[in-house]
């Protein structure tokens, strides 16, 4: 994703959507609009790391050593939170991490182990979910008294979004389109990389990904996945 960082468009984009916030009234509160932001923090910072660090991981088991000197392989997040992407996920719910750099020459099999890197940060994503939804139970079956409380009613809150958010970035990322990782998991499978198809759609990927968020597209696709998968996990646990 590093070169769509560097569009200006991006820019224009993220003003735009601030503007449509503005005006859908999503900072008339400044202090509910401040609460809403600790709840969220967590998860976004949680799945941001975690996301980027299973990218990190899986390249370097693979072969390829510049996630590890670039100080990648680690769940930090000061190794992949990125401070402009991380402000626009908290004011217009749209960012990104630090993008893992790779070299895939550096792979055993290249197509294979990078359809495993493509997939490997979806994948953490769910499993974060996952063990959250768990920790979440937990509390419920050994700390009911404190999670009925003010107290834990927030920590509720902030658990359950640790959950939602992880399976939206989990979802969000597997949609075919560049430069997210659904594309690059579909680009090693039906092996696209040199075909015309794959350059025509990875150059207009970033405006194709615009127009599909500002039309709400993307959020038609993501809401009943993401209810469906929040639902399955809770079905496990509960």
């Amino acid at each position: 994703m590093n070169r769509f960082l560097r569009n200006p468009t991006l820019m224009f984009f993220i003003l735009l959507m601030a503007f449509q916030a503005m005006r859908s009234g999503q900072y008339s509160n400044p202090m509910q609009w401040l609460m809403s932001i600790i709840i969220l923090l967590p998860g976004i910072i949680i799945g941001l790391s975690f996301h980027e660090f299973a990218h990190a991981k899986v390249a370097s088991m693979c072969g390829d050593p510049t996630p590890k000197m670039q100080g990648r392989v680690t769940i930090n997040p000061a190794a992949h939170v990125d401070p402009i992407g991380l402000l626009a996920l908290i004011f217009v719910r749209f960012g990104w991490g630090k993008p893992v750099m790779i070299n895939p020459s550096n792979f055993r099999k290249p197509r294979r182990d990078e359809l495993f890197v493509s997939v490997a940060g979806v994948a953490m994503n769910f499993i974060v979910a996952t063990v959250f939804m768990g920790i979440l139970r937990l509390l419920y079956e050994f700390q009911l008294e404190f999670m009925i409380s003010d107290l834990g009613r927030i920590l509720n809150e902030v658990l359950i979004q640790v959950v939602i958010i992880n399976i939206v970035l989990m979802i969000f990322n597997l949609l075919p389109i560049p430069p997210l990782d659904g594309f690059n998991i579909l680009t090693q499978i039906f092996n696209l990389r040199n075909t015309e198809f794959y350059y025509r759609v990875y150059d207009k990927g970033f405006l194709i990904l615009i127009i599909l968020i500002l039309f709400n597209i993307t959020g038609r696709v993501l809401t009943p996945l993401v209810y469906y998968v929040f639902n399955f996990l809770y079905g496990i646990f509960f």
